[in-house]
């Protein structure tokens, strides 16, 4: 009886405690804890080459990956769309040992992958394995990675995949939208904006896709990561053994970005089979290594953080203009990025939308955050962070895109602290330094006829042409 007394009278206490919390802003949480997660073996090649070891034992898994410097951004601009060709045709073709069909069917007897893949500034080489049957795909990946086919039917099954895509491009707005406001920002020729014609992918050949293979895949390009149930000084050893007696080649450079970015006024693509009109606004952002990253972040939130964003607060719930809307100060590793926002919205409502945006825009320099959206912004920020690294291989990750852009090892761990001690004043200082409302293109996608006024009314007006140029006549390709 004592026993159930004690416990009744605990939870009347515990219910009169809870009764008089009246608001959320009552409950009081602690600060977040410290968390860490182990960090990989960094082993470091005479020739060049980084390796990255991680032993995670949960499940009898191995995964790796070559990541190799060089991607699109290096290649000519008559030869844009070949980066995803390479891809495509590396993985499909197979090897000069063994046919893409034949590698297929004995990954598929194992449950295991291997995959290549590209981007702006580097392709990869992945495989995924049964540690078990880690011995027998291990010199498959080795082989592809060293060794590719590129056999000219593959080539030509991707290259009619891409002018798929291109003859696509402008069906939906918001693929133009996004195409012509990275074009906008950073001019037509820029290795960032540049996009596929129909001649541009009928120029590619094999011995293109050979030449930028044997240009990149060399060790000191090449940054290697292993995780999975495996025992690290045994790899270690067998990787050296792999790796160490690869000569250096040229080294991949980063090319110039070729900056030329468009006047600041309005733009407009004419979309007339919607119903909405889908805006863009840009003007130059900033690289990761600027010291002013932790305020803008903050910034970037404060101004566009999902629902509690300013953007969402005003446009949506209440001025009722969009579903969504978005935006900040990008900052790519190795290259100026953009600032950028975007939104639909109804068609009737379309200046009004782009008077709004342009709006918070100065609304953001002109009234200053306050300690209750500092105080959101950075909670949000921290506590999103945690799931950045909450497990070995997010954490081997963060360590190669590290070694990847020439960043230190602790940059990741040092960014909560740095999140941490920004002030309002910083974010003031960071929105009056890198947004401005007169520099701005924008960008209108959409059906004019149905604007609640003429887009003029907001200046003159750059109709953009994205008709697709057609493909070239086989008597106009070079033999």
């Amino acid at each position: 009886m004592k026993r159930a007394a004690s416990i009744a009278a605990m939870l009347l206490m515990a219910s009169g405690a809870l009764a008089q919390v009246t608001s959320h802003t009552d409950i009081k949480t602690p600060p977040l804890r410290k968390f860490s997660m182990p960090q990989p073996k960094r082993i470091a090649l005479a020739n060049g080459m980084v390796i990255f070891i991680q032993e995670d034992h949960e499940l009898p898994l191995i995964r790796g990956s070559a990541t190799i410097r060089g991607g699109s951004r290096n290649l000519p601009a008559e030869k844009t769309g070949m980066s995803s060709i390479y891809g495509q045709a590396w993985r499909n073709g197979g090897s000069t040992s063994k046919k893409g069909e034949d590698l297929d069917v004995l990954l598929e007897s194992r449950a295991a992958r291997i995959e290549t893949g590209t981007g702006s500034d580097q392709s990869s080489v992945s495989l995924d394995v049964l540690k078990e049957d880690f011995d027998t795909v291990y010199p498959l990946w080795l082989d592809l990675l060293r060794n590719p086919a590129f056999p000219q039917e593959k080539i030509d099954l991707a290259k009619t995949q891409a002018n798929t895509g291109i003859s696509r491009r402008n069906d939906e707005p918001q693929s133009i939208l996004f195409r012509e406001a990275q074009t906008l920002g950073y001019g037509r020729t820029s290795p960032y904006a540049r996009y596929s014609e129909y001649a541009t992918i009928a120029s590619i050949t094999r011995d293109d896709l050979l030449a930028f293979h044997k240009q990149t895949v060399h060790p000191n390009n090449m940054i290697l990561s292993f995780i999975g149930d495996f025992n690290g000084a045994q790899l270690e050893q067998r990787l050296r053994k792999t790796f160490e007696s690869w000569p250096r080649g040229p080294q991949v450079a980063k090319p110039d970005p070729a900056i030329a970015a468009a006047k600041p006024g309005v733009y407009f693509v004419a979309k007339d089979d919607v119903t909405q009109a889908n805006i863009a606004m840009v003007h130059a952002g900033i690289e990761r290594n600027n010291p002013d990253m932790p305020a803008v972040t903050v910034m970037n939130e404060i101004l566009s953080g999902g629902f509690s964003g300013r953007l969402m607060q005003q446009l949506r719930s209440v001025r009722g203009l969009t579903y969504g809307v978005g935006g900040g100060v990008s900052a790519p590793w190795d290259y100026p990025g953009l600032f950028r926002l975007q939104m639909s919205t109804k068609s009737g409502t379309t200046l009004e939308s782009v008077e709004a945006l342009r709006g918070e825009v100065s609304r953001m320099i002109e009234s200053p955050a306050t300690e209750k959206e500092l105080s959101l912004a950075k909670e949000s920020i921290l506590n999103a962070f945690v799931f950045t690294m909450d497990t070995r291989a997010k954490a081997l990750q963060q360590q190669v895109l590290l070694e990847m852009y020439g960043f230190p090892p602790d940059y990741f761990v040092k960014w909560p602290g740095l999140i941490e001690k920004v002030t309002a004043a910083d974010v003031a200082r960071v929105a009056k330094t890198y947004l401005h409302p007169d520099q701005l293109a924008v960008l209108v996608v959409g059906n004019q006829n149905e604007f609640e006024k003429p887009l003029s009314t907001l200046g003159p007006v750059t109709t953009i042409d994205v008709t697709i140029p057609e493909p070239p006549k086989a008597s106009d390709m070079k033999p």
